[in-house]
């Protein structure tokens, strides 16, 4: 008898097409058709859309003059060894250095290198309007925390790590500052029943880009 185990995964990307909604001063995506079967013998599309589109990921770069670009950036920093913390899904809720360390005294510490994600149920708001403007995220000093656990990724489910009234992006700066990876636009957290998981959320591997979009799974 086969002695593997297989885990079923659990999708928690954003399927991208021209109706996503898009970060206010993004670009929205065009699928551009290319070929067809009919002319060309084969179907083919042209994409034009931000690298942050969707699920995706920042690398240090989009906020840090000399951080990483995303194609200097090891696979091995897009799999981890995941923690799930739920927090508030309010508007504009700000998870705090205490939130996470009250998590830790009744779940233990959080290990460096591994991902911390929180879910906050915020991307069941993707069609409404007030989902850029109102989006939960982290406080400077939850940042500042985790940087000093040296984790290698953060993730959440809402569209920034930053919540939606902070205009000068405090905690991405914090965070890829620390090269620690950011992930957004998450879905499908509630999929995940237990605390410890495994992750993978590979970005494609694009010269100088400040990000990219990504297809995250869970297992």
């Amino acid at each position: 008898m086969d002695s593997r185990i297989f885990v079923k995964p659990v999708d928690l990307t954003l399927t991208i097409s021209q109706n996503i909604p898009s970060f206010p001063g993004s670009p929205k995506p065009h699928f551009i058709p290319w070929a067809e079967i009919k002319k060309d013998r084969y179907n083919l599309e042209m994409l034009f859309l931000s690298t942050h589109t969707g699920t995706h990921v920042d690398a240090p770069y989009h906020f840090i003059k000399n951080g990483k670009k995303i194609h200097q950036i090891e696979p091995s920093r897009f799999l981890c060894n995941a923690i799930l913390i739920k927090v508030k899904g309010v508007p504009n809720y700000k998870v705090t250095k205490n939130d996470i360390i009250q998590f830790e005294s009744k779940n233990g510490s959080i290990p460096a290198e591994s991902a911390v994600i929180f879910n906050t149920g915020w991307n069941e708001n993707l069609s409404k309007k007030d989902f850029f403007e109102k989006n939960p995220g982290l406080s400077a000093s939850a940042a500042k925390y985790l940087s000093s656990k040296k984790i290698s990724l953060v993730g959440i489910d809402s569209p920034s790590i930053d919540i939606g009234s902070d205009v000068s992006f405090s905690v991405h700066k914090i965070l890829l500052k620390s090269d620690i990876l950011i992930l957004e636009n998450l879905c499908n957290l509630d999929k995940i029943k237990k605390i410890h998981f495994g992750i993978i959320a590979l970005p494609l591997k694009l010269h100088g880009a400040t990000g990219s979009p990504v297809r995250a799974v869970a297992f």
